[in-house]
């Protein structure tokens, strides 16, 4: 659910950035079935998740949250990240967030007919209620919380996960800010290898 932090990584490049933002719709070898630039941003979307879920930053911060969420602890951890690029955007990119999601939009619009149908679905309600800029508030990503909530049929208590936030604030800010760095770096150099065809996912 970390949407923000995948559309950052793909570094402006278009094709990347859409592969990368539908890659959670696409199973299996089924992202053969695109254009080879979206291909790489599929790939890559699973590069980022493969290195995150290794990280031990990344699960130092899920383990706090074990004990109350269980195996949904990720996604929530996923959350709270994109809130801390959202909040600190300026530190990462010069285009203001609210520009920058703007473009996103558009970006997407101009695909609609290749986005997969989950998220064709989707893409309404993430425009009209702009959650990619509201990551960077607290109560936008208390409405992401309950809204995954739901679907989960409230099996995950995730919409309590806003106070476990508050509570832990500049622990998770500070692995955050930490992890961030190793990702960034990380994903250019998988960028790169994408570019020059000598890429192993």
């Amino acid at each position: 659910m970390n949407f923000l932090a995948h559309i950052y990584l793909s570094f402006n490049n278009d094709n990347l950035t859409i592969g990368n933002f539908i890659a959670d719709s696409i199973r299996g070898n089924k992202y053969l079935q695109f254009p080879e630039e979206i291909q790489k941003g599929i790939l890559l979307h699973r590069a980022i998740d493969s290195f995150t879920d290794a990280h031990p930053t990344f699960r130092k911060s899920t383990k706090r949250l074990h004990p109350n969420y269980s195996h949904y602890s990720g996604v929530i951890v996923d959350i709270y990240y994109d809130h801390f690029l959202a909040k600190n955007w300026a530190a990462y990119c010069d285009i203001p967030l609210v520009d920058y999601t703007e473009n996103f939009y558009a970006l997407l619009e101009n695909h609609y007919s290749i986005l997969p149908e989950r998220v064709q679905h989707m893409m309404p309600y993430m425009v009209s209620d702009n959650w990619i800029y509201n990551y960077s508030k607290l109560k936008g990503i208390s409405t992401a919380l309950t809204n995954i909530n739901r679907r989960t049929k409230y099996k995950s208590n995730m919409h309590l996960a806003i106070g476990d936030l508050e509570e832990h604030y500049a622990d998770f800010e500070a692995e955050f800010t930490s992890f961030f760095e190793e990702l960034i770096n990380f994903s250019k150099q998988k960028h790169h290898s994408l570019k020059t065809g000598k890429s192993v996912f």
